[in-house]
């Protein structure tokens, strides 16, 4: 009775925002006025405002139960869903031991979209969360609008620029003392995890990112110390990637580069001062998209013949529905429904839920993989200056990071060309491309399995919207792929490849002749790796373009192993 009471007591309401934050974002109903405590006012609108939204509790707290995970997607799949989006994750397993993986593969099965996060562990390498291929595994990248608040270094002095959400009522600039309390060498003075015995009262503290402590609780700490301010700055590893929150004093998330200007401020400067501007909302800050550092990166630990993250959304300073007002005790309440910005790959996800949703709709008899593979090879990887996409780092984001690139809806709707397959295919892919048993494909599939039936493939051998080929030096890999014509009856493609650097690429035939929708054609890709040892991993791209100027492009990723 004990344990029936405890479940009962669990609410089945949202007590923590994250859901009803991704499901508004997905398919939210248009709302005028929205805005976080006064920051990118205007109208909000999901992806799909006119779809229908279940959502599904599977987290109480911090415990997502496998159980709970799996029952919930059951559930909606018994309940009609067309898309499935899940905002989590845990780290890299083999399928069979990864619910996500399982639950999704069921989905798929009965020709659900699946859309997951790829996980806020970046930027470091292979730190992705959900790479099932049967799943569209969503990157974040930052958006063209900043929520701008300028430090200003003493009276007139150099300024930077930073983020922050939130600023006091009436509240006037003011030129504090600066200080850094890490100048003692002390970890926790440093990431402002306690200032027990340093002297911050009434002056505005520069505290670094990291260390396991949240960048809202570290202002906490500033202000019970007595800090008037905080100066958030990056570590290395972080680099130009800020984020706008709703801190509890005045604050604002600097850069690292700007941050190590700010301490070379402070040590030149007998009184260092410091003041904080709180610009507002910026739109058309270029360039955009920009992979955020959080963002989870490949290649895949559980599959690495399979190019991961899939492609990237908007998931930073994304405005979004909230159950319950945001921001310090003395914050604005808001009159009418409550909002909130906050970042994530849990936030790019929905982006892209929404739009598979759109796309169901319009193209109704399109499979998963149809729906996948129409969003992939149709993303640009050009960003706004028209340069292509960059990464926390300020230099151009390799395939890891960036997948196919950034998702064009309008693009998506018309792909022309899909690469398509059924749960037939990842079955074979994972008998013999993966080496699982039997009883491990089973626990995938759901059902028995004999893998001798199935055709032996490579993962290079998935009719994937991507090309990822691990070979040694010297070494010549082919394989086979098809499309399917989704666009005119009568269409032709042409052949375009940027092969990657060190690597011959051949294609046969090198153009596709289509008389009717829904016809396919096969094409043979032969990669011949050169003999190179100042190389470990190239990129490039094919592309098939047609008369009408569709482009069907996919990356090419090749990495060399000893």
């Amino acid at each position: 009775m004990k344990g029936d009471a405890a479940v009962a007591a669990i609410s089945p309401a949202d007590d923590d925002g994250h859901g009803t934050h991704t499901s508004s974002t997905a398919a939210g109903s248009l709302v005028s006025g929205a805005n976080v405590l006064g920051n990118a006012n205007g109208s909000a609108v999901g992806m799909a405002p006119l779809a229908h939204i279940a959502m599904y509790k599977v987290c109480d707290g911090d415990d997502c139960a496998d159980s709970d995970i799996l029952a919930a997607m059951d559930e909606a799949v018994l309940d009609g869903v067309d898309v499935l989006s899940l905002s989590l994750g845990s780290p890299s397993a083999p399928f069979y031991a990864d619910a996500i993986a399982i639950g999704s593969f069921a989905a798929v099965e009965k020709g659900v979209f699946v859309s997951c996060a790829a996980g806020n562990s970046g930027p470091n390498a292979s730190t992705l969360s959900n790479e099932a291929p049967w799943i569209l595994t969503v990157g974040a990248g930052e958006m063209d609008r900043t929520v701008r608040s300028t430090v200003v270094m003493g009276d007139g002095g150099d300024s930077v620029f930073g983020e922050s959400l939130y600023r006091p009522r009436n509240y006037v600039p003011v030129q504090w003392p600066l200080v850094y309390p890490g100048a003692n060498g002390d970890p926790n003075a440093v990431l402002c995890g306690n200032l027990t015995g340093i002297d911050v009262r009434g002056k505005a503290v520069l505290c670094e990112r990291g260390g396991g402590i949240a960048r809202i609780a570290k202002g906490e700490t500033v202000r019970e110390a007595g800090g008037a301010a905080m100066i958030l700055m990056n570590q290395k590893i972080d680099g130009y990637s800020t984020l706008a929150d709703a801190h509890v004093l005045p604050a604002s998330h600097i850069s690292f580069a700007d941050g190590l200007s700010v301490k070379a401020y402070i040590n030149s400067s007998a009184a260092p001062t410091a003041a904080i501007n709180f610009v507002g909302t910026l739109l058309g800050t270029p360039p955009a998209p920009v992979i955020t550092t959080f963002s989870s990166r490949g290649p895949s630990l559980a599959s690495p013949g399979i190019l991961k993250p899939d492609i990237i959304g908007p998931g930073v300073n994304v405005l979004a529905a909230w159950p319950f007002p945001v921001g310090p005790p003395n914050a604005p309440v808001p009159a009418g429904p409550t909002f909130n910005i906050i970042s994530g790959t849990s936030m790019s996800t929905p982006h892209l839920s929404g739009i598979a949703a759109l796309l169901k709709s319009a193209h109704p008899d399109w499979s998963p993989a149809a729906v996948k593979s129409a969003m992939m090879t149709s993303a640009t990887i050009v960003n706004t200056k028209g340069g292509l996409i960059k990464d926390e780092t300020g230099g151009t984001a390799d395939f890891f990071a960036v997948g196919s690139g950034q998702v064009d809806p309008s693009k998506a709707d018309a792909p022309g060309l899909v690469y398509d397959m059924g749960t037939g295919d990842y079955v074979a892919y994972l008998c013999s491309a993966l080496g699982y048993t039997e009883a491990q494909v089973r626990a995938i599939a759901g059902r028995p399995v004999d893998c001798s039936g199935y055709t032996k493939v490579t993962e290079l051998d998935l009719n994937y919207p991507s090309f990822t080929v691990n070979t040694r030096q010297g070494g010549v890999v082919e394989t086979m792929r098809t499309v399917t014509n989704v666009g005119e009856a009568k269409s032709s493609y042409g052949l375009v490849v940027a092969a990657p650097f060190g690597v011959k690429v051949t294609v046969e035939p090198r153009k596709l002749e289509f008389s009717s929708v829904g016809e396919t054609k096969s094409f043979k890709v032969r990669f011949a790796i050169a003999n190179a040892s100042n190389w470990r991993f190239s990129g490039g791209f094919l592309q098939w373009a047609s008369e009408k100027g569709v482009t069907v492009r996919s990356p090419i990723a090749v990495a060399l192993y000893p």
